[in-house]
């Protein structure tokens, strides 16, 4: 399995979270739902906000392509009548790790997708 953490250093504006927020849920996730690979290779992920704005969005992937194939999706996709690009700035950083150890509820969850 594999982990890709996405990072949006704060402070950010309340109109940036929420910019991020509608490409997200209003973009994002209905291509997300229509690609093929992806509903099979993407497991889920969480996004959280900071008090100060700043984000961070989880996913985890059954492998490295499924990823690739995200990122691509992400960086080629129109955006929606209304989105201001200058609120939608790239992340600050991204990590993408092999999983070692997975644990607890999830650990039950994700039997089969880990290395």
């Amino acid at each position: 399995m594999y982990v890709q953490l996405v990072w949006f250093d704060g402070p950010r504006s309340e109109q940036a979270v929420e910019a991020s927020r509608r490409a997200g849920r209003e973009r994002l996730k209905p291509l997300v739902e229509a690609h093929p690979d992806l509903r099979t290779g993407l497991l889920g992920g969480v996004r959280a906000v900071g008090s100060d704005g700043a984000e961070c969005v989880v996913v985890l992937a059954r492998d490295a392509a499924a990823l690739d194939t995200l990122e691509h999706l992400v960086m080629s996709s129109e955006l929606l009548p209304g989105e201001d690009p200058a609120l939608l700035t790239g992340p600050d950083r991204v990590g993408r790790y092999v999983a070692s150890d997975v644990f607890g509820r999830l650990a039950d969850l994700t039997t089969g997708a880990q290395r």
